[in-house]
């Protein structure tokens, strides 16, 4: 339905050349992930007889007795949808090929033959086995496997629209090209690797980096397996590896060098892999060539994952959860922003830059990001006019802040009050100021951006824009107000992100600015535009009028990132919320943010130029184009 689908990688305990022990223990592991719900999963290369058999390759009993082994592990699940691959030497005309043995249903549904057999250094395969690189697409038949068997290695298994998964063998995937980069192309989203991959010192690295950069290059889940510690240690080790990645990321790891059977699992979104291929990448680009043609396996459809019991969904897709990931994101973004301003400054030849600071978030991240584009161009801070502008609803808690920030930077201070220019305005538009409605609140947003643009053409400057990429999605600014500057310097970063960039640069700061943006940061998010005690609490609080900004950013990801439909985004957020917000909380937000995405495009059609720092950009002139008028009820009704 979500398009989820658990998969396994299994590294068993078996005995060299014992086959009846090793079907055993695949039988007695592969019945675990059965009762799992594993859609499907892969052990390692040779695991019917063991990778080091050598020379009793070429002894027929080992032979027979291996093919008969995987008929009898195909036939215990017979009653079962669940895919199973194995390893498996397999005679055919006058050569002996390494095989991987697709298994569902009782049956044998394919045999892939390993392409690349290394014979350098440790490997000698090429003394046992014939390269399968001439046998593309090709059928079996033979009194144990059956007749009609798919055998070759150009095909792709379909287990449904969202999950089509292709084959390589251990050595395979270290070629120049592996076969994978074709099998992607050809279609298939996940990846199985048989592998037996002795361990060396630092070799394990190397490897997890192969299957990282694969599954990341491939746009494909990447589900390998090796052999484990009780292959013969004549002259190597077997660690057992086992690994499962998804477009780059390792999903989950085992550890090495375990004595006992080791599964590995993880819930994998197979349909976000698609949208992913669709939306940021140029793999409908890559034809196959003409002597690499594929064929497709139907098989049955196998269980998808209905329960995310292994993968954590990310509450905050947008900022790292490791520290010091998240410190060099952080860093990165930072000058990522100053050295977009820096560009702009010197094309315009800009005296000044203007920007008003209401001791927010937002105004206080564009403020630190002005300086630091100062520092780049070589100026002094007092070019950095920094304007407290106070209103109706302004407590002492930000204009204090704003002050305090704008002095410890060393900027140009200047303060407009603007509630007599407001007063004058509702006189001339008939608004009675007693009546807080939007015309009351959007009357000062006005104001304030007249009054910093009219200043900015004075001053010879640019007038920077403060607001961030949440308020951008929601459309939560006031349209030709705060929606509007000369360059926004935040229109790319996400709410949930903007504290910890706000951190980042306090962590480096002096105690005074520290201790002023720790208490910014800590300052409830709001636009402060109804009436209060100035020296009271902030009484408008954005997140209790349109909900939790962890949510809607939450929601701007997966919806714009990888097209997610809003069902899909509900059972996501009910996996990363749940014990914060329930159900009906969550689906209340999510349809006020659809809501609100769709009816506010017209603000996004229109807004300045500005830097994108990450994946996900609402800029009308890059990432996001969109009629201004479009209708809402499909996403809606499907929540």
């Amino acid at each position: 339905m979500y398009g989820f689908y658990r998969l396994a990688a299994v590294s068993p305990e078996m005995r060299v050349g014992d086959v009846a022990f090793n079907i055993a223990k695949i039988i007695e592991t592969a019945e675990e992930c059965r009762a799992n719900g594993v859609s499907a999963v892969v052990f390692p290369e040779m695991c019917i007889t063991g990778y080091t058999c050598a020379d009793l390759f070429h002894q027929d009993a080992l032979l027979k007795a291996a093919l008969a082994g995987v008929n009898c592990v195909a036939r215990k699940f017979e009653f079962s949808q669940m895919v199973i691959i194995v390893g498996a030497p397999l005679v055919h005309g006058n050569g002996l090929y390494n095989c991987a043995f697709v298994l569902q249903g009782g049956k044998i549904r394919g045999i892939i033959p390993k392409i690349s057999n290394p014979n350098y250094r440790e490997f000698y395969e090429k003394r046992w086995f014939k390269s399968g690189r001439s046998v593309k697409l090709d059928e079996i038949n033979c009194p144990i496997c059956g007749n009609g068997i798919p055998f070759g290695t150009n095909y792709i298994f379909e287990c449904g629209t969202d999950f089509k998964f292709g084959i390589e063998i251990c050595e395979d995937m270290w070629g120049v090209i592996p076969p994978s980069s074709y099998q992607a192309i050809a279609g298939a989203n996940a990846i199985f690797n048989l592998s037996a991959s002795n361990d060396l010192v630092a070799k394990s690295e190397y490897r997890r980096q192969l299957v990282s950069q694969q599954s990341a290059r491939c746009i494909s889940a990447y589900i390998y397996t090796s052999a484990g510690v009780h292959e013969s240690t004549t002259d190597l080790v077997f660690g057992g590896h086992s690994m499962i990645a998804e477009n780059g990321h390792i999903a989950a790891e085992n550890k090495r060098f375990d004595r006992d059977s080791s599964i590995t699992y993880a819930d994998l979104d197979l349909k976000r892999l698609r949208g992913i291929r669709m939306s940021e990448s140029s793999m409908a680009d890559f034809d196959l060539p003409e002597e690499e043609p594929f064929d497709t396996v139907k098989l049955g459809d196998v269980p998808e994952c209905m329960e995310l019991k292994f993968t954590d969904v990310d509450q905050h897709p947008f900022v790292p959860g490791n520290p010091a990931e998240r410190s060099k994101r952080c860093e990165e973004i930072f000058h990522i922003q100053a050295a977009g301003l820096a560009k702009r400054l010197e094309h315009v030849k800009s005296k000044k830059v203007i920007i008003g600071i209401s001791g927010g978030l937002d105004s206080t991240l564009a403020l630190l990001v002005c300086a630091e584009t100062m520092k780049l161009l070589g100026r002094e801070n007092s070019d950095i006019l920094a304007i407290t502008m106070p209103g109706f609803g302004t407590t002492d808690r930000t204009y204090q802040n704003a002050l305090r920030m704008i002095e410890l930077l060393g900027a140009e201070m200047r303060e407009i009050n603007i509630k007599p220019a407001c007063l004058q305005h509702f006189a001339d538009i008939r608004h009675d100021p007693e009546v807080h409605d939007v015309t009351y609140e959007n009357v000062q947003a006005r104001e304030r951006t007249q009054l910093l643009m009219d200043i900015a053409n004075h001053e010879h400057g640019l007038l920077i824009g403060t607001g961030d990429l949440s308020e951008i999605a929601l459309g939560w600014s006031t349209y030709n107000g705060d929606h509007m500057s000369m360059y926004a310097v935040n229109c790319s970063i996400p709410k949930t992100l903007i504290r910890f960039l706000i951190h980042w640069v306090a962590d480096n700061s002096e105690e005074a600015l520290r201790d002023v943006l720790e208490d910014i940061i800590a300052t409830p998010v709001s636009p402060e535009l109804l009436p209060n005690d100035p020296n009271a609490d902030i009484v408008q609080r954005t997140e209790e009028i349109v909900g939790p900004y962890e949510l809607h950013d939450f929601f701007l990801y997966h919806m714009i990132k990888y097209g997610a439909a809003p069902e899909k985004i509900a059972f996501l957020a009910q996996n990363a919320f749940e014990g914060i917000y329930d159900e009906e909380f969550i689906k209340r937000y999510l349809g006020l943010f659809i809501k609100r995405f769709f009816q506010q495009q017209f603000k996004r059609s229109c807004i300045p130029d500005g830097p994108k720092v990450g994946t996900i950009s609402l800029s009308p002139r890059g990432d996001w184009r969109m009629p201004s008028d479009g209708v809402a009820d499909i996403w809606l009704e499907s929540i």
